[in-house]
């Protein structure tokens, strides 16, 4: 039988990074201690549930009251928007959802520019333009705002200089974020999108480095399937900052849609009692109306084997 090199190196990785996870948040990770010196056992913490939620645009619809109602109906817990115009929307949203079962999650960018752009004014603009949609944020209780620092071809910095920049204005962002009741959320991506944070485990160092409260990850099972080599491990790297999730196919598409299995991230956010959202970030093959409540139902009968 031949095994993928994704295979092969999954099994030793889960290791690893599960004792990795264990040093760092023991505890909130559920690892327990088995009496031998040097192993630990993991299991799942208990509390772990699947919220999944639907970026707004996945969902067909001719307004948000149309969308929700059916997000109601195809057993989807949570809502995900882009943040360009937040805050001309809050009093509708806010409308909206409040008497649905459905709840505000995530924030997708919609802001000017780049944290890492080598030009100071575009930085500027970016870190203006984020305050706007993090006070928005806030208002609506969403979960955090989602930021990659730099796209490929978005700044000449390289990674020494780039870190720099980045640290230099998270502290500040993250501070505004806490003080509006929200976060931001670092995404890592895939080579063909970002040279720099591509790993849950690279953002959740970075994080580290910021070292506040409001510093948080999310992870995106598109683009873990081409960087990461266990699904499981970069949760586990992720550790109590992991705070949001998106949905995708092997090919960007609705989950159960191609061969890729969740089971393995699944079992990486049981492990961690994981209580936030896993959101849609795909396209679809087929009648929306039909495929998305037959990826949820998937969705759960995977959660069921993790």
């Amino acid at each position: 039988m031949k095994i993928s090199r994704r295979e092969l190196l999954t099994a030793g990785v889960i290791s690893g990074a599960a004792m990795a996870a264990g040093l760092a948040s023991g505890a909130q990770a559920g690892i327990e201690d088995t009496g031998l010196v040097g192993v630990k056992k993991s299991e799942p913490k208990k509390g772990a549930v699947l919220q999944i939620a639907s970026q707004e645009g996945r969902i067909p619809g001719k307004d948000l009251p149309e969308k929700i109602a059916k997000m109601e109906k195809w057993d989807i817990d949570g809502l995900e928007v882009g943040g360009r115009g937040l805050e001309k929307r809050v009093t509708e949203i806010k409308s909206v959802l409040a008497n649905s079962k459905i709840k505000m999650t995530a924030i997708c960018a919609g802001f000017d520019g780049a944290l890492m752009s080598d030009d100071a004014a575009i930085r500027k603009q970016c870190v203006d333009s984020m305050k706007v949609i993090l006070t928005a944020a806030g208002e609506l209780g969403s979960t955090g705002l989602i930021y990659v620092p730099a796209f490929n071809g978005q700044t000449k910095l390289d990674h020494i200089e780039g870190r720099k920049v980045l640290l230099d204005q998270l502290p500040e962002l993250c501070e505004f974020a806490s003080q509006a009741g929200t976060r931001m959320l670092l995404e890592p991506l895939n080579r063909k999108e970002t040279w720099y944070v591509r790993l849950v485990a690279d953002a959740a160092a970075i994080c580290r480095d910021v070292g506040h409260p409001a510093a948080c990850v999310m992870g995106d099972f598109y683009h873990m399937f081409v960087e990461e080599t266990s699904d499981m491990g970069a949760f586990l790297s992720g550790g109590e900052m992991l705070r949001h999730v998106h949905l995708a196919s092997i090919r960007r598409n609705l989950p159960g849609q191609d061969e890729r299995d969740y089971t393995n991230g699944f079992k990486g956010l049981k492990m961690l009692g994981y209580r936030d959202f896993c959101s849609f970030e795909c396209g679809c093959i087929g009648d929306p109306e039909v495929e998305i409540p037959k990826s949820v139902k998937f969705l759960r009968e995977q959660w069921k084997k993790a």
